[in-house]
């Protein structure tokens, strides 16, 4: 039987929101240091050539003539005039990018970037985040979801499961174990439980999931943007979504505690990847189940020029399927290439700057927008960062020796280095990272890990570890 709620641990209060939140999107710009930024949202990270295509020619004639890729695996262009809205809608409207501007904000779906080009997964998750999106498109009640919700459809090797979705599919192989997905194991928040649901339904199911959230959300007036945020008394949990799944036709079996997989608290770097499974956020070439090749490449710092971009589109339109896909790792994936020219297109990415090999210190190092293009950011991260790289590390200096506060080693192997220029931390990864933090005094690095967080260190909070004056910009 379901928990009852009394005996569920209750989080700390969330915040009292009495607003509603300010995410920009294609048609809301933000005022940024550098001019405006747009954010356009990509379902699943899904691009067609023409697409890609579109957004190159807006960062050209309307941005700063690069492109920003997200955490989301959505694009940001930076730079933009305050009079350019109209005609950057128009550009993307044009494409098919804006199916509906006044659900464009909400339109935020993670999925598994290699599902269906990897030899051992499905590729049902993919159709249910298109199918999702027009479900969403179509749906009155969902323009009132903030444009931070989030929804995550992970193909069951649990690469994205962990990123902090509010409402969470992970596909379950059929009953012989092989694709395709046979159903879904439904999440919502940090609640352990799960439903399992029927595969066509999956889609349907998280929409019910986060109808069931803004009714959750109306009922308790804290203004909430996302599940966690939800006080005491009003928390959205699996069972609480059962009975609206019933409500709408939809047949769910209560599950106590979903998988690992489904509910671990940071995503698996490699090597934690074992086969059959290849290593979504890493960079090289991906072997398909029919001798097709999809190259999947980084963006150093997330940030790309509309030459890469360029060449990307091409490369995909010559040589792959036509599509291509952006990643949660600020990456692009290119599928359906032949296995005798992906070498080559790979190595003309690494000609081009792109990061291609899962051993370039570039790999899993990110970094906020930094100065000048944010007016909070105390100093220019992402030159401090390129300085770093150039001196022949990742962090401001040397790691320690010993262990920080936290007691486990200061950078365990392949996990994420990121940038702050201020105590916002924009963008950072989720679980485990390092946080390398620009301060009044320097910058401060410290590891952050949930798992000892849970047990008394503040979230958002990390401890200090060391501090070092910035080092000089690159030249």
């Amino acid at each position: 039987m379901p928990p009852s709620p009394s005996t569920r641990p209750q989080a700390a209060a969330p915040p009292l929101r009495d607003r509603g939140d300010a995410c920009p999107g294609a048609l809301r710009l933000h005022q940024a240091a550098d001019g405006h930024l747009a954010r356009i949202r990509l379902p699943a990270g899904d691009l067609t050539v023409r697409q890609a295509t579109a957004l190159a020619d807006a960062a050209d004639l309307l941005g700063d003539g690069h492109l920003s890729l997200t955490s989301r695996g959505n694009a940001e262009l930076r730079g933009l005039a305050e009079d350019c809205g109209g005609r950057l809608a128009a550009l993307l409207r044009d494409a098919g990018l804006l199916p509906s501007e006044r659900h464009e904000r909400i339109r935020n779906i993670l999925a598994s970037p290699l599902a269906g080009l990897d030899r051992h997964t499905p590729s049902d998750v993919r159709r249910w985040a298109r199918e999702l999106d027009a479900l969403l498109c179509a749906s009155e009640s969902a323009t009132a979801l903030s444009g931070r919700f989030l929804f995550v459809l992970d193909d069951g090797r649990g690469d994205v499961a962990a990123l902090g979705g509010d409402v969470s599919l992970l596909a379950e192989p059929a009953g012989d174990g092989a694709g395709p997905a046979g159903g879904a194991l439904l999440r919502v928040g940090d609640d352990p439980a799960a439903l399992r649901i029927a595969g066509p339904d999956a889609p349907r199911a998280a929409l019910t999931a986060a109808e069931a959230f803004l009714t959750a959300a109306a009922a308790s007036g804290s203004g909430a943007w996302r599940v966690r945020e939800l006080p005491d008394g009003h928390r959205l949990r699996a069972v609480d979504v059962a009975e609206a799944l019933r409500s709408a036709g939809i047949e769910a079996a209560y599950v106590a505690e979903a998988p690992a997989s489904a509910t671990r608290t940071s995503p698996p770097y490699a090597p934690s990847f074992a086969p059959p499974y290849a290593d979504s956020a890493a960079p090289g070439i991906v072997e398909g189940p029919d001798g097709d090749r999809a190259l999947s490449v980084l963006a150093p710092l997330g940030r790309l020029s509309v030459a890469q971009w360029r060449l990307l589109t091409a490369i995909a339109g010559a040589d792959g399927s036509g599509a291509l896909r952006l990643t949660p790792w600020r990456g692009i994936v290119l599928p359906g290439l032949p296995a005798a020219t992906a070498p080559d297109r790979l190595a003309e990415l690494t000609t081009a700057g792109l990061i291609t090999d899962p051993a370039s210190p570039w790999h899993r190092l990110g970094a906020c927008t930094g100065r000048p293009g944010c007016a909070k950011s105390r100093t220019d991260v992402r030159a401090d960062a390129t300085a770093a790289v150039a001196a022949g590390t990742t962090v401001p200096d040397e790691a320690p020796t010993g262990s920080p506060p936290l007691g486990v080693p200061f950078s365990p192997a392949g996990v994420p280095v990121y940038w702050s220029g201020c105590e916002r931390r924009c963008g950072h990864p989720h679980g485990t990272w390092v946080d390398v933090l620009a301060t009044a005094e320097g910058y401060r690095v410290a590891l952050v890990d949930p798992d000892t967080a849970a047990t008394g260190t503040p979230t958002g909070a990390p401890p200090a570890a060391r501090t070092k004056a910035p080092p000089p910009p690159a030249p």
